[in-house]
């Protein structure tokens, strides 16, 4: 077997691993679940903007309710809120 076909072969198997195993990154990653659990209180969550000059973005803190029900009613028009 010459050099070539070595590295040819050996390259080949690298890359048949590196797509299993993203394969099963994937798949672990859809069966682990998404967000946070449903209950009481609140998440936070901080956004940053910065354009990159001085003194340049902002801060924001987002407050989202952990009820589904609560969190629902967030999106409710207030004109027809009762």
């Amino acid at each position: 077997m010459s050099g070539g076909a070595l590295i040819t072969i050996l390259s080949a198997l690298v890359l048949l691993v590196a797509v299993l195993r993203g394969a099963q990154a994937i798949r672990q990653d859809r069966t682990a679940g998404r967000g946070t659990a449903p209950g009481e209180g609140h998440s936070v969550i901080d956004a940053n903007y910065s354009s990159g000059g001085a003194g340049g973005g902002h801060h924001m803190s987002y407050r989202i309710p952990r009820d589904p029900q609560t969190y629902a009613k967030l999106f409710i028009p207030k004109d027809r809120r009762k």
